[in-house]
């Protein structure tokens, strides 16, 4: 068993133009000054890291660790959930996630999608650089207008996209196994990998490649209504890293998971500050320590109540007192007795 690490904080919804969240020294700080011990670092902004730098210069990646260290931080993983996003685009969201992309890529998905590639493999060989074994990402979506199709999937659909999907994906799988490190994919409603399913579906496309690992975010599975429990249970050997991120259903005779098109706050199914929906965090926490997690806890805030900088403070809190500090001994130890072949067959009548 082991001693989660944490608390850890995902940096993306917090970076801004204002003050301390406006450059990587003085976000440190505030992260510091919260009780945070790690920090994951999206990689689009270059005010925070200059990814393809980080790839190709060992002394940048030693200078950014040694500044992120000198605030008592350490990085938990490189992000790159919005490049993995543009891996796999179908035409109807081209408009959408071409925000996502570089002005010199835009309205020409061919070219979005070759340097979204190039971008995931710059993150392997940065998180090498870095000493990070674990990579958090999307894995981008062909097929999700078709999750609840009318009129049906064509026969061969899925399996043509998920093929596809695969085809992308193992190059750059097989650079991260090269440099060392996991794709942890965040399964989650608008990719192709949303529940378990699709993951073993995906799994199999790619041969159950060694570093198509998993990032468990249980908020995402209480709106999909799914056992996010018995997930670890089935998926814990792929599980290498971890979002703390809450979340809270709560039907009605009007809607449900689909959410009627509502805002954020008027949905069935919505996102919480730790501590405050419905996740079962006790749970999860003793589930990955008892199966030898070995990665961060790392909150990932996102909720349509609370004040975000109040729910970094609750969040590090929250964190600090789930994490489980493992035992190294069993609890009746004290009343051992014996333990050779001898006295084992006294106690069983077997040596008379």
């Amino acid at each position: 068993m082991t001693t989660l690490k944490g608390p850890g904080v995902f940096l993306a919804q917090f970076i801004g133009d204002e003050a301390p969240f406006n450059s990587l020294d003085a976000i440190c700080e505030w992260a510091a000054g919260l009780g945070f011990k790690g920090i994951q670092m999206p990689t689009l902004d270059a005010r925070f890291i200059d990814l393809q730098k980080a790839a190709e210069s060992k002394t940048y990646a030693d200078e950014l660790t040694g500044k992120v260290r000198s605030y008592g931080l350490e990085i938990t993983e490189l992000s790159t959930h919005l490049q993995g996003q543009l891996v796999a685009v179908h035409p109807a969201y081209d408009l959408a996630f071409d925000a996502f992309a570089p002005d010199q890529y835009k309205n020409n998905p061919k070219a979005r999608t070759e340097w979204a590639v190039q971008q995931l493999k710059y993150a392997a060989k940065a998180s090498q650089n870095l000493g990070l074994n674990a990579h958090a990402t999307f894995s981008g979506s062909l097929l999700w207008h078709m999750f609840h199709p009318w009129p049906q999937r064509p026969e061969g659909l899925v399996d043509a996209a998920f093929t596809e999907l695969a085809k992308r994906w193992t190059p750059i799988l097989n650079e991260f196994d090269n440099c060392g490190v996991d794709v942890c994919y965040e399964i989650h409603p608008g990719e192709d990998l949303f529940d378990g399913i699709t993951y073993e579906m995906f799994l199999e496309k790619v041969n159950n490649h060694p570093r198509a690992c998993l990032l468990y975010d249980p908020s995402h599975f209480v709106l999909q209504q799914l056992d996010y429990i018995q997930y670890i249970d089935f998926y814990h050997e792929r599980i290498k890293a971890f979002h703390v991120k809450d979340s809270e259903f709560n039907a009605t005779g009007k809607q449900g998971t689909f959410g009627g098109y509502q805002s954020w706050a008027n949905r069935a199914g919505r996102y919480r500050s730790p501590g405050d929906g419905q996740v079962d965090f006790k749970t999860i926490f003793s589930k990955l320590a008892q199966y030898d997690y070995k990665g961060w806890a790392v909150m990932e805030w996102e909720c349509c109540i609370k004040d975000a900088e109040v729910g970094a403070r609750e969040g590090a809190e929250f964190i600090k007192k789930n994490i489980i500090k493992v035992t190294t001994k069993a609890f009746d130890d004290f009343a051992a007795s014996g333990g050779n072949d001898d006295f084992n067959n006294r106690i069983l009548g077997l040596d008379k």
